[in-house]
This record gives C-alpha cells, structure tokens and sequence, in this order.
C-alpha cells in the first residue's frame, strides 16, 4: 500500500514539472531559460549586496576624511603644531574652562564672558580655541551650506550646471555687504546687510516669476538673472563712489572672500539658521528624488510641487546668505562638490545630499589651509576656489553623468 502511494506521489510530481516545462514553452522559454532566470536574480541579489557595502565603505571613507581634516587643520599654519602639542593643549585647558565657568556661576555675565572664552590663556591655548576652532568650525558650516544649497539647486531645476547663487543670493549679499562698508557700519552691520541683500534679492526673483506667470522653471532662471545683473550694477555703483583710498580696497578685499578675521561671535551667529536649513533641506530629499521624474508625475504621487520649490528656494538661499555675510564670496563650491558627490554615491538625494555637505566641508577645509599657507600672507579663499575648481569641474563633469540623461 505504501509502495503504491509512493508512486502515486511520483507521478504527480513528474506531472507537475512536466506541465511547468509546457507552460514555459508555450511562453517561448526553455529549460536552461528557466535556470538562468533564477541565476540572474541571483546575481542581482548579490550585485545590489555588493553596491550596499560600497556605499558604506564610501560614506566611511567620506566621514573620515571630514574627521581627519578636522584634527589636521588644527597643526597647520604659521604657528605650526605637532599631534601631541594639540592633544596636550587641548587636554590642558579644557578642565581649566570648566572650572572657570564653575567660577562664574551663576552670574550670566561671568558665565558668557567665559563661554566666549574671555580668560586668561597663553599662546597655544589663544591659538587652539580662539583662532584656529571658531575659523575651523565656521568653514566646514560655510563648505556644507554651499555643497547643499548646490546640490538642492540642482536637483529643483534638474540641470547640472546650476549653483546656489543662480537666482541672486550672492549678488544680493554681495551688494548689501558693499553697501554696509560704504557707509561705514561695523562687522556685524556688515553681515547683517549681507543677509538682509541676499534673501531680498532671491524675493524677488520669486515674485517677478510670480507677476510673469510663466513656466516655473524657466521663469525662475531668467527672473534670477536679471535680479543679478540689477545687483551687480548697484555694486558697480558702489565702487564708483567708495573712496579709492579706503572704502574701495576694503569693498574689493570683502569681495575675494576670507576666513582670516572669524571668531567664535560669528560662529554662534551662523549656527542655528544653517542647522536649520540643512534640516528643510534634507527634509525635501524625496520630494527631489520625485521631481526628477517630472512635475505631473510628482503630482500624481501627491507632491505639492510649487511648495517643495518654495521651501528648497528658501533654505537654499537662508544657508547661502550666511555663508556670504560671515566669509564673503566663496565661488565654485556649490557648483563642482555636487557632481562629486554625485560621482561617490549616486543620483538619489537621501543620501546625495547628506554626502555634498560633508564633501564641501572636506574640500573647503583642504582649501583654507592652503589660503593660509601657500605664501607669506592670507590669500582670499574665492580666489582659490576659482582656480581649483575649474578643472576639477571639467575632470568630474566629463566623467560623470550619472542621473542627469
């Protein structure tokens, strides 16, 4: 009997592979079509492991970098430090801070005036923690802010050549900064207009695109570019008028960009409206991925299109404005970092953006600490900035356009 069931199973085991192969057939598939399916899957399966460990070996490599870079730039520059200096430093002065703001407690006066380190320190100390820290910190902010408004751009207009100043933010900073110094204000009205320039101006393209009604896109581009041009021309102004003998050459200098005079004043500043707008930035990831698809397949899938736009306009421009008030005009970043990025990771913004920011505080942080030490005296960071990323665009942008056909 058992015997008997055995082979009654047999049979319809055979049965059924015999009909499987005829249904495979009858679809135009063989036998071995049907085994290098599942070797393909397979492979697939493995080549989609394979490309997840990539990228985290690459974002490993990205993020040590950053760190390395960081520690780095601390014994670079004309009062040169070796490893251990830092490290004794460091370790030296940070149980004498705490005790002074243990000291100060709870006076509000005595406890700002120690966070802002105004203590008594000797010469390491004063190099470490009020030169070399805010001006370090300040540049990888400044590095991100325009690696990420960069690559948001980018992504908004689906073109590979836009920057972060494409609809006036810089030209718009620029021309309030020029105007701060024409009148004589201190730094910090300085920066203030800075900002204030900036964000009108990117405000204004918005609204002339508005009053146009035409495509949105497009509209923006070209509304971006006469805003420039308008800003430019006050600035051109500005210059005729400044006096050649002091207020010219301070507008000029103000102009290349430089980190040489930061302080931990303007790092505070700068902090919380950058972190904020990395956060609305990062936020929108998806909604960039959407777009790319185009603006009715984006509102198919429930994105609200005019508003992605409006929130990427305005944390793009909120991070460029404070990147130009507090160092000027720093060129190039916002356009070449994202493409390398894009060349390291891949076209998807969750994960393109993030890596932007840590890349351009990695790379502008390799060109501070070339501005201070390549000649005798500070050379302005737009001006190396410029020269390093002309060809550096041309060697990524060539080899790299993934995501953009």
């Amino acid at each position: 009997m058992a015997v008997l069931q055995d082979r009654e199973s047999s049979k319809e085991s055979l049965l059924t592979a015999q009909s499987s192969l005829v249904a495979a057939q009858d679809q135009g598939e063989t036998a071995d079509d049907l085994l290098d399916a599942g070797v393909d899957e397979d492979l697939d399966d493995a080549q989609a492991l394979n490309d997840t460990s990539l990228t985290f070996a690459k974002k490993a490599f990205i993020a040590v970098a950053v760190v390395f870079m960081f520690f780095l730039s601390f014994m670079l520059g004309k009062y040169s430090m070796t490893p251990l200096e830092v490290c004794s430093v460091a370790l030296g002065f940070i149980p004498k801070w705490f005790g002074y703001l243990g000291a100060a407690f709870p006076d509000p006066a005595a406890i700002m005036q120690v966070i802002s380190l105004d203590v008594p320190m000797d010469t390491p100390e004063r190099v470490l923690f009020k030169i070399r820290l805010p001006r370090i910190l300040v540049v990888m902010l400044v590095g991100a802010a325009l690696a990420i408004a960069g690559a948001s751009y980018q992504g908004m207009f689906k073109n590979p050549l836009t920057s972060p100043d494409l609809l006036g933010a810089s030209t718009g900073a620029s021309f309030g900064a020029c105007l701060a110094l024409l009148l004589s204000l201190s730094g910090e009205y300085v920066q203030l207009f800075a900002f204030i320039g900036g964000m009108v101006a990117v405000g204004l393209a918005v609204w002339l695109n508005k009053m146009v009604d035409y495509d949105p896109t497009l509209g923006l581009v070209l509304a971006g570019i006469l805003v420039s041009t308008l800003f430019q021309s006050g600035m051109s102004l500005i210059k005729l008028v400044a006096d050649a003998d002091d207020k010219l050459p301070s507008i000029t200098f103000w102009l290349m960009g430089s980190f040489a005079s930061i302080n931990w004043a303007d790092f505070l500043m700068c902090l919380l409206p950058m972190v904020f707008g990395f956060v609305l930035l990062v936020s929108q990831s998806w909604k960039l991925n959407v777009l790319s698809f185009g603006d009715e397949e984006a509102r198919s899938m429930g994105v609200n299109t005019r508003l992605t736009r409006l929130v990427v306009i305005f944390a793009s421009t909120l991070v460029t404005s404070i990147s130009v008030a507090v160092a000027g005009v720093v060129g190039w970043i916002g356009l070449v970092i994202p493409h390398l990025a894009r060349a390291i990771v891949g076209p998807n913004y969750k994960v393109l953006l993030p890596t932007s920011m840590f890349v351009g505080a990695a790379y502008l942080l390799i060109v501070d600490n070339m501005a201070r030490l390549l000649a005798s005296v500070e050379i302005p960071i737009g001006i190396l900035t410029a020269i390093l990323g002309v060809p550096f665009f041309i060697i990524i942008f060539r080899r790299n356009m993934k995501g953009w056909s």
